[in-house]
């Protein structure tokens, strides 16, 4: 799906930067300015192609308006390439136009060389080649391959909830038979699975902010706060593992029934997780009750007489009902999103 994504991006450059030296070409204006304008505009995000070419016009316009100024007091000399480069910065920083910097600096230097007579006239055609670079990149990234990580975002959790399937069954393995050997690999995914949280966040700020500009808005913002809800339950449900791979469950004596309740909790989970079958309301209610049944039914009422100590067991069954909670959540906001295509 990355290389998807860029390779669209690739085409999307491509094009724009066809049509940019085909206006200019048509309008006898030198193409080279526009076509660099148009090769850094082409954002992953159309948001970010209109924020940032909001940012590049006036930051090449003081560019080309320095260089213009030095290139009529010094001619073409070392000079003039020195103080259009460094002013243009200094005022680029001053005027917090840090998205423009290096097409302004580009720019002045470039049109040192090019621009001999007819300053003003110089000023306003680069100007008017900026605005076309922008103008073409822009729409082309709303029309051409226009970006849409919805995709990418349903696979990157579907990776992340696999993994979520291989650590609990791990933590879980370790806890009811004394296993200590998968508690370390259990921890070094978990570590990349917050590398995995952290692109899926990137992934749904892009998405984000182009939800403004489909042609659906309000399908596609009721899809956006559906992934949001679900990319922060995938997160609070990372921490949960991160507190089971933080205890040590060595020493404890499991009976039968309790090993019983913990597989028929990690099974139900993982199958999900795996996408080996669908969520199944009432079997998710049964199994809540259950462990319900456990921590308040039978641990509580056996609690020790300073609370701060709890057994390890009830800790052990109260973060796999948090756990369970979280996931029976993320997976009703999944049933929605299936029966909304159903019928939609």
């Amino acid at each position: 799906m990355k290389k998807l994504v860029e390779g669209s991006r690739i085409i999307k450059t491509g094009v724009a930067i066809f049509l940019t030296a085909l206006i200019c070409e048509w309008l006898g204006w030198p193409a080279v300015f526009a076509v660099i304008t148009a090769i850094v505009t082409v954002e992953p995000t159309i948001s970010d192609s209109i924020k940032k070419g909001m940012v590049r016009f006036p930051a090449s316009a003081i560019g080309s308006a320095y260089a213009v100024t030095f290139i009529s007091l010094f001619g073409n000399s070392p000079i003039t390439y020195t103080l259009a480069a460094v002013l243009t910065i200094a005022t680029c920083y001053k005027l917090n136009l840090h998205a423009g910097l290096l097409v302004a600096t580009l720019t002045s230097v470039a049109m040192i060389e090019v621009v001999h007579e007819h300053f003003f006239i110089a000023f306003l055609i680069r100007l008017g080649t900026t605005t076309i670079g922008l103008a073409v990149s822009t729409v082309v990234n709303m029309f051409v391959l226009p970006p849409d990580y919805r995709a990418e975002i349903s696979e990157q959790m579907k990776k992340i909830t696999k993994q979520f399937a291989n650590v609990l069954n791990g933590l879980t393995v370790e806890a009811t038979k004394d296993i200590t050997s998968s508690q370390t690999a259990c921890k070094a995914t978990l570590a990349k699975l917050d590398k995995e949280l952290q692109t899926l966040d990137t992934l749904v700020g892009y998405e984000k902010s182009d939800s403004n500009y489909r042609r659906h808005r309000r399908h596609a913002q009721e899809k956006l706060q559906r992934i949001e809800k679900q990319a922060a339950l995938l997160r609070k449900m990372h921490g949960e593992l991160h507190q089971l791979a933080q205890h040590s469950h060595d020493g404890l004596t499991w009976t039968g029934e309790e090993k019983e309740v913990i597989q028929a909790i990690v099974s139900e989970l993982a199958a999900l997780f795996l996408n080996q079958q669908p969520f199944d309301k009432q079997k998710y209610e049964e199994n809540k009750s259950l462990i319900t049944h456990y921590i308040w039914g039978r641990m509580v009422k056996n609690k020790p007489d300073q609370p701060s100590d709890l057994p390890a067991k009830f800790t052990f069954f109260y973060e796999l009902f948090s756990f369970h909670h979280l996931a029976g959540e993320f997976f009703e906001l999944e049933h929605f999103e299936d029966r909304s295509k159903e019928f939609g």
